[in-house]
């Protein structure tokens, strides 16, 4: 029969020679044997099961979980002259009972089904009264409750499978299988560990890339760009961004499809039509949905937010490079994507176990973004830790020049104020305390009088934070599951604190200061303000102001008449006629970016009533706001934009100032804000701003944020 097998392999494939694993995984299937195989995406885990259907006498039912997975296979199969269909939700009553008939009569060598068609009597009924040659479990990690898309639905079909009359053989396959899971599908299916297959995790022609402090969409467009005419998939968290993304990227002029759950059946084959059939060279696609499409050519994935866990990243990557060429993963990590997938945990409907096991997961997926170890590596010993994978030598670790620094001492200060802090506290405040923040929070809790107080206060807050996630991802710290983790110390930290081991961590050498890139998504808006300004004029836009300008605005977010007036090409003249126009535009976009702007108290803006003290500007806006002054008065006083005064207030509250909250916002509109950000986000104003009544201003929404962002630090 593995002749047999091997005639079918060149007859209906084309391929002259097996890949690793499927000649033992066919010959298993073959003779009877029930088999688990965990082969890396796009290592050839069809074939395993496909050429067995074709050898055995009778049909081999498929369990899939992917809709669109299941179209592709079939029209692949059917193209290759093989006898295939499926049945799932997509299907006309007409259709259905057309493939049900077909099965009937032995017409199909594979059919494809959904895991919900084993809760139908009469599909139940059917498969006794049919030779079933073999039942295969595709992705079989989502029968196991530790997979990282455990499905109920699938987990049912095993005590379906036992009830049939026949017994036929059984056969898991599946990508992203840790150690717990292959021995969780095993249990499930009587699979022995002498017949399970590991052909190793490694995809050796991808290029794996963590980007960090990148502006997205211009990264988005510089990598389309290096892949002209090439097909990519770009992975989002919500359909919101999916939607905006594919505007975006519309608005340019490219070609691109959009793929998420609210999106009607028809839509949805249109767009994976569309992509599949290159007609459209980018998809755009939530992270929720699988995207099972069977494409080989995807020479690049970006992943726009941070995955949940490594399981579904490495599964949503791999769906580059299939054909074997070499191809790219890119990673755009924000630490904002940690809180919006520990919101995602928080708001499923898991048991307590599985939801500590997901934040599990999250904590080392933000491992894998801190790392300096291969990325390549990180990933293959995350599935196999004996794996012995050496380094891939073009993922962005293996490819950063950065200096290895000896940060020995400041992680023996870090290590020193966990312990004295009770090893209770998060990343942040622990990282304040360091730096020596004037907190009202550290105050309270007695910090500012522990030794370690104000140890690194020569350092950013952000540069210790990068330290500590350094040292988290080397395995020196670990944090706690849960919804607000603590960092402690690790085992491995004894040695370092014994002076027995010192710690390196690569250091960007200082570059030579350059000029700030103008934010592009101004820049667009500020173009299409000149041109209707020039259009109502019958000039040409250059006339109103030049390019370089509007670059300049788009770098400094000149938001009062004097900073306006300090942009090159904006004189007097000019500013009386479109000054007040761009400033609008410009505060506009500030606001529902939150963006934060410090104007400097100069000679020129401080006035007669106001002496340059030892106080700094914001707190002396504060101190105006606490005499009741209003913040639009107290702009006017100052010189300042009230979007500057503000910032000024919030500041003060953030470093330790009291406020009275109930004058900015009441209960309600704090409920109201805090539930829009939970379903789009805290990276943006504006998205939250559209999900609340017109009443609830922007400052109302940054109140807000700040008073709790404070509490979720305590």
């Amino acid at each position: 029969m593995l002749a047999q097998a091997e005639t079918y392999l060149n007859e209906y494939f084309g391929y002259t020679s097996f890949r690793p694993g499927q000649k033992e995984i066919i010959q298993n299937i073959i003779g009877q044997t029930n088999t688990l195989g965990i082969l890396p995406t796009g290592g050839g885990k069809s074939i395993c099961f496909q050429i067995p259907a074709l050898v055995l006498p009778g049909t081999a039912i498929v369990i899939s979980p992917l809709i669109s997975l299941m179209k592709d296979q079939v029209d692949a199969l059917l193209t290759a002259g093989i006898p295939a269909a499926y049945i799932n939700s997509s299907l006309s009553s007409d259709e259905y009972h057309h493939i049900m008939a077909g099965i009937r009569h032995g017409e199909y060598k594979l059919v494809y089904v959904a895991p919900e068609r084993f809760g139908s009597l009469a599909f139940l009924e059917l498969l006794n009264d049919v030779h079933v040659s073999a039942i295969v479990f595709d992705e079989a990690h989502c029968i196991s409750q530790w997979g990282h898309d455990f499905r109920p639905s699938y987990r049912s079909v095993v005590s379906q499978v036992e009830s049939m009359d026949q017994k036929p053989v059984v056969a898991a396959l599946t990508a992203t299988a840790t150690r717990d899971v292959a021995d969780d599908i095993r249990r499930l299916l009587n699979i022995g560990e002498e017949n399970t297959f590991i052909t190793g995790f490694a995809r050796e022609n991808l290029a794996f890339h963590v980007m960090k402090g990148v502006n997205k969409r211009d990264f988005i467009l510089q990598t389309i760009g290096k892949h002209k005419n090439e097909a990519g998939i770009i992975y989002t968290s919500s359909r919101k961004e999916t939607d905006q993304l594919y505007q975006f990227l519309i608005g340019k002029g490219y070609s691109a499809s959009k793929y998420h759950a609210g999106l009607k059946e028809a839509e949805r084959k249109k767009s994976q039509n569309a992509f599949v059939y290159d007609e459209a060279d980018i998809m755009i696609a939530t992270n929720a949905f699988g995207m099972g499409i069977d494409k080989s050519n995807v020479r690049y994935v970006i992943h726009y937010n941070l995955p949940r866990n490594i399981e579904a990243y490495y599964q949503e990557a791999g769906r580059a490079g299939r054909d074997g060429d070499e191809s790219f993963c890119y990673l755009l990590f924000s630490p904002q994507d940690i809180q919006l997938q520990k919101f995602l945990i928080e708001e499923s409907s898991m048991d307590p176990q599985k939801m500590e096991q997901e934040y599990s997961k999250l904590k080392d997926m933000v491992n894998y973004c801190h790392t300096e170890k291969c990325l390549q590596s990180y990933i293959v010993d995350y599935f196999d830790e004996n794996a012995g994978f050496a380094k891939c030598g073009k993922c962005s670790s293996c490819l950063d020049d950065r200096t290895s620094m000896d940060i020995t001492q400041e992680a023996m200060m870090i290590f020193s104020c966990i312990k004295r802090m009770g090893e209770r506290f998060g990343v942040t405040l622990t990282a304040q305390v360091l730096k020596g923040s004037n907190n009202k929070r550290i105050r309270d809790m007695k910090f500012n009088e522990l030794s370690t107080f104000g140890l690194l206060k020569n350092r950013k807050e952000k540069d210790i934070v990068d330290i500590m996630n350094y040292l988290l991802a080397e395995g020196f710290l670990a944090l706690t599951d849960g919804k607000y983790p603590t960092v402690k110390l690790s085992a491995k930290a004894v040695p370092v604190l014994k002076g027995q081991e010192k710690i390196g961590m690569k250091i960007k050498e200082p570059e030579v200061v350059r000029e700030e890139e103008e934010n592009s998504e101004l820049f667009e808006l500020l173009r299409t303000l000149r041109k209707k300004l020039a259009d109502e004029e019958r000039v040409p836009p250059y006339v109103v102001f030049a390019d370089t300008a509007l670059k300049e605005m788009s770098r400094c977010f000149p938001i009062t008449k004097d900073m306006m007036l300090n942009i090159k090409g904006v004189g007097q003249m000019k500013f009386d006629k479109y000054g007040e126009h761009f400033i609008k535009e410009i505060q506009g976009f500030v606001e529902e970016n939150n963006i934060s702007i410090e104007t400097p108290v100069t000679e020129k803006t401080a006035k007669e009533d106001e002496p340059l003290d030892d106080r700094s500007s914001y707190q002396i806006s504060y101190d105006y706001y606490l005499d009741g002054v209003p913040i639009s008065e107290i702009a006017k006083r100052r010189n300042f934009s009230p979007i500057t005064i503000q910032e000024h207030i919030l500041r003060s509250v953030r470093e330790g100032y009291k406020i009275d909250w109930s004058a900015i916002f009441d209960e309600a509109e704090e409920k109201l804000v805090l539930q829009a950000a939970d379903k789009v986000g805290r990276d943006k104003l504006k998205p939250i701003k559209e999900e609340l009544p017109d009443g609830i201003d922007y400052f109302k929404i940054k109140a807000v944020l700040v008073k709790n962002g404070m509490k979720e630090q305590r």
